[in-house]
């Protein structure tokens, strides 16, 4: 393991911890207006980001190189870091609408998604590389 990239990925999981603690204190609280509802999605949208460079960085620390995050996503599946790439590709897709559209009724979707599927799946990976630092 590459001593730099191992500092580098041991750094973006503090970033990414703070996001995820944060949205963990969020995300099951009932969400009354459209201002909430969005600042959860912007909450998703970051602590995703941060996810998937997370991963990106701990890979590289581990010889693996990649150039994009649905490639960091495969990669971490196939490595057995995430249990569930499907969740995260399509955690990644509504993340990138999400970016550059808004919609009322896609981000009570995404808000649905983001409780029941996406948070728990970041939940898993903060687990499985919180054990890893």
């Amino acid at each position: 393991m590459d001593s730099l990239k191992e500092i580098r990925w041991k750094q973006r999981f503090q970033n990414f911890e703070k996001s995820y603690r944060t949205l963990e204190t969020y995300v099951h609280r009932p969400l009354t207006s459209e201002l909430e509802r969005a600042g959860l999605v912007h909450l998703f949208e970051v602590t995703f980001e941060l996810a998937w460079k997370v991963l990106k960085d701990y890979l590289e620390s581990e010889g693996l190189t990649m150039s994009s995050p649905r490639e960091t996503l495969k990669t971490a599946f196939q490595a057995g870091i995430l249990e569930d790439g499907h969740v995260f590709i399509d955690a990644l897709s509504h993340r990138n609408l999400a970016a550059h559209t808004y919609d009322e009724a896609m981000a009570t979707q995404l808000v649905t998604e983001i409780k029941n599927a996406y948070f728990p799946a970041l939940r898993n990976l903060y687990e499985r590389l919180r054990e890893e630092i």
